[in-house]
């Protein structure tokens, strides 16, 4: 379901070119309406196409003033149920509250090394093409056979 923004809760990111939201949005739909000329509250955020959202919560989970909201499946949505997240430096804590009532919490966190630093050949030996005959196995499980004849030719 599309994300909306609360404009009584939106800042605008405090006048800056380029609002969190707009930052993160795969799908280059979050805006900022500098003069209100589009939806009449100026320095607000505000989702362009809605029809056209992911549901990926990028925007929800990355709001600073915790402004935008998804328009929930209406298996969540009856009877007051919620899903909301709320970013902190090193985690995200969700609380869900069921249509019964029930709230439960979760926190995940959202990076274990700085952005960059990650090393997923970590630990690996290099690639050498040449060592990849037929009776070599592949260094990720050591089960599997390499064809060769399915990458060189002659």
């Amino acid at each position: 379901m599309p994300t909306f923004v609360r404009t009584d809760k939106c800042d605008g990111c405090k006048g800056q070119d380029k609002t969190a939201c707009m930052y993160i949005c795969p799908h280059d739909l979050m805006m900022l309406d500098k003069d209100g000329s589009q939806t009449g509250h100026a320095m607000k955020a505000y989702n362009q196409e809605p029809e056209q959202c992911w549901e990926c919560y990028s925007c929800v989970k990355i709001c600073p003033q915790n402004a935008i909201e998804v328009r929930h499946y209406a298996d969540i949505v009856p009877l007051g149920a919620s899903v909301q997240p709320l970013r902190g430096s090193d985690s995200i804590l969700w609380t869900i509250k069921f249509r019964n009532g029930t709230v439960k919490r979760f926190k995940f966190p959202i990076r274990t090394t700085p952005e960059g630093s990650a090393d997923p050949y970590g630990g690996k030996p290099a690639a050498d093409w040449k060592d990849a005959t037929d009776d070599k196995v592949l260094f990720t499980k050591g089960t599997h056979k390499v064809d060769m004849s399915q990458f060189l030719k002659g």
